[in-house]
């Protein structure tokens, strides 16, 4: 790692911003000499674009040297979470308009009589149907009547709205009638952000498509003027190179796609991160691994498996039972409101709770000194020793210890009746236990299991949790990669340029024509081809993906199934058929081989590849190693005990150390509980075996 102390040349630069709930984390990297610079500030929630600029400068390499700048976003789920989108209208198919409300009737929790529905982004009066149908094949049944359309839209414009969302019944089959109903809003409003559902999802499920093309519609227009906004600060700061987005896909998309479809950046930073520890998993020559992202505000999990990033089709935004699902392809990512910033409070009752609420970048943990005044996880990680009050973040930010422990004893350890320190133990195990949780929703919950797996921990505070969550896990190894405060901004690095499409195609596999299958998934990648080519230099590497959705004759539910090429060149329906065997087996432990399969929507990705920052291989090094000692408590050891404290830039390859110990980084502390222990890997990755509990 280098921290901002090698001289900056004319050589060029790609610029990574991940901006989190609390930090926002900067690398520039140099294309000539392979070396990186970091920067690491507060986010700046009124305006994120200071936090960016703040971030870059600390970093060290101008905007003007830049020839990429990457960039990843909360913004679109922040939206989603907190209400505050535009004021959106719905148009669509007359008599349907209540779909988005009625939506699957699920009742997860039958005897809950509080039980609430989900609450729709777009209010029942500012939803409008319009007279058009399409049947199911895409043909016209009733046409699009033109004069409704317009008195509704000076209607609309008259009362404000700032968007528009047009979801037309089966517009997936033809897209005629919204093609044509957008064309008439642009011209009456050229100025309102306006989006039709199958530029965003053409898969069936009506639901699902207007919900997603809601959110759509929704986020928009902030989402539009947040890009609009960096762009033009990039301008001004004689930046002349491309601006790109990490999609939900763990793919990149440039910025005039991303103002359009900007549902695509839902999970955008926490997908890079997970793209980054499918990088890691490549130099190290594993084929399973967990990536376990904690930062201020949340922890996320995503897989690895067999070499592969583990996809999903849709999210639930809000969770199962109340949250509005979004259909598109993603990255198979969970998330629980646990995070360094979370907040520990004892709730009626007596019992200790800690998160979702975070005390996010402003106040702050009490340790910050900002004026927040709720004990979070990093202020029990300060008392218990794990974290330095001198040396947070390289040493630019100073910890308050008395202010952390005012806030813990105060508002946990003397309303429980408990001492301080065993409050700030029984947070961290409670932040531990439910972050495992998270795991298990993408191991356990898809039929793998999570003890075959090693842990990529990464965040600010993953190095700090992870040798717990394993713990809870039976999971054996954890990896820490290098620079891990930084590593979904590594992620942007590492991504490629990625176009993802989804067409529905109901067939039984008996019935495959491979001519008409052949002729889908060439126009969906003739389609992404185009998107992709224009940044992709002659000679650089595009690829191809096919997959498809499938169920058994009679099931409603589809499973997604990756389908090698070869497949298709072979026409090979039973190789087809077996693929989605081995998937339903894995996913559900059963399969039904004499069954008839078919399939429900096709899948295709379009993936240009882009040159990746290469890891230098470490040479072992002879030299004794420095250390500090300091007290931290383990409860293993039966409280605070004299801990060897090593800087992470004096460990070279083939060192082994024993816990208990502490590695300090700039923006991130790695934790070895009694028992774990500690090889260094030639790419100066953290190899930690895991102790058991006792």
């Amino acid at each position: 790692m280098n921290l901002n102390t090698v001289s900056i040349t004319d050589s060029k630069f790609r610029v990574a911003a991940d901006v989190g709930g609390t930090f926002t984390d900067i690398i520039s990297f140099d294309e000539n000499t392979g070396e990186s610079f970091y920067g690491k500030t507060l986010t700046t929630p009124t305006n994120l674009v200071d936090g960016i600029v703040h971030g870059v400068k600390k970093a060290g390499p101008t905007l003007d040297k830049a020839r990429i700048f990457l960039h990843g976003t909360t913004v679109a789920i922040n939206t989603i979470l907190e209400r505050s989108g535009a004021k959106t209208a719905l148009i669509t198919t007359r008599g349907f308009k209540d779909i988005y409300e009625i939506g699957r009737i699920n009742r997860p929790d039958a005897y809950n009589l509080f039980f609430t529905k989900h609450e729709p982004l777009i209010k029942r009066s500012w939803r409008y149907e319009i007279t058009e149908r399409m049947n199911a094949q895409g043909e016209v049944v009733v046409n699009l009547d033109e004069i409704e359309l317009r008195q509704l839209v000076k209607h609309l414009k008259h009362n404000g709205i700032e968007s528009i969302a047009i979801l037309f019944l089966h517009s997936y089959a033809n897209a005629a009638h919204e093609l044509r109903a957008k064309e008439i809003i642009n011209d009456l409003c050229p100025e309102m952000f306006v989006t039709t559902s199958h530029e965003i999802s053409k898969e069936y499920r009506e639901f699902e498509r207007t919900s997603t093309i809601a959110a759509n519609a929704y986020i928009g227009p902030r989402v539009k003027s947040y890009l609009a906004q960096i762009d033009g600060k990039l301008a001004q700061e004689s930046f002349d190179g491309t601006f790109f987005v990490i999609q939900s896909s763990g793919g990149l998309y440039d910025v005039v796609r991303a103002q359009v479809d900007c549902i695509q950046m839902l999970e955008s930073g926490p997908a890079a991160g997970v793209i980054g520890a499918k990088a890691v998993c490549e130099r190290l020559g594993l084929k399973n691994a967990i990536a376990f992202d904690m930062g201020g505000t949340t922890a996320k999990a995503g897989v690895v498996h067999d070499g592969q990033v583990v996809m999903a089709g849709n999210i639930m935004v809000g969770g199962y039972a109340t949250g509005l699902p979004i259909q598109i392809p993603l990255i198979d990512i969970q998330e629980v409101g646990t995070g360094g910033g979370s907040i520990a409070r004892v709730e009626v009752g007596g019992g200790l709770r800690v998160g979702p609420q975070s005390a996010g970048a402003a106040p702050g943990p009490a340790c910050y000194g900002n004026g927040g005044l709720e004990p979070t996880v990093t202020d029990a990680n300060l008392v218990l020793g794990r974290l330095s009050a001198d040396n947070f973040l390289g040493g630019e930010m100073r910890l308050d210890t008395g202010l952390a422990e005012k806030a813990l004893n105060e508002l946990v350890a003397i309303p429980l009746g408990i001492e301080m320190l065993q409050a700030a133990e029984g947070i961290l195990r409670i932040a531990a236990s439910t972050m495992s949780h998270v795991v298990t929703r993408v191991t356990t919950e898809r039929g793998l299991d999570a003890g075959d797996f090693m842990m990529v921990a990464y965040g600010g505070a993953g190095p700090l949790h992870a040798s717990l969550v394993a713990r809870e896990l039976r999971i054996p190894k954890v990896i820490i990669p290098p620079s891990p405060g930084h590593f979904s901004s590594y992620g942007m690095l590492v991504a490629d340029l990625r176009k993802d499409s989804v067409r529905t195609w109901f067939k039984p596999v008996s019935q495959i024509k491979f001519d008409e299958l052949e002729q889908i998934y060439a126009d969906m990648e003739t389609e992404g081809k185009e998107l992709i080519k224009k940044h992709v230099k002659p000679g650089e590497q595009l690829i191809m993906k096919r997959g498809a959705d499938m169920r058994y004759a009679g099931q409603e539910h589809s499973v997604t199934v990756e389908l090698p090429i070869e497949l298709f060149i072979n026409q090979d329906s039973k190789g087809i058929k077996s693929a989605f065997d081995q998937m339903h087996m894995q996913r559900y432990a059963f399969n039904s081989i004499q069954s008839q399969a078919e399939i429900v929507s096709l899948h295709s990705s379009v993936i240009g590849f882009l040159p990746k920052p290469m890891v230098k291989k470490q040479v072992p090094n002879t030299n004794s190693l420095t250390k500090k000692v300091r007290k931290v408590f383990f409860k293993q050891s039966g409280g605070f005990v004299d801990t060897n404290i090593y800087q992470r830039n004096d460990l070279s390859y083939g060192i082994k150390l024993a816990g208990p110990l502490l590695i300090e980084e700039y923006a991130s502390t790695t934790v070895l509980l009694p028992g774990d222990e500690l090889e260094v890997s030639e790419y100066g990755d953290l190899i930690i075996t895991i102790g058991s509990n006792q």
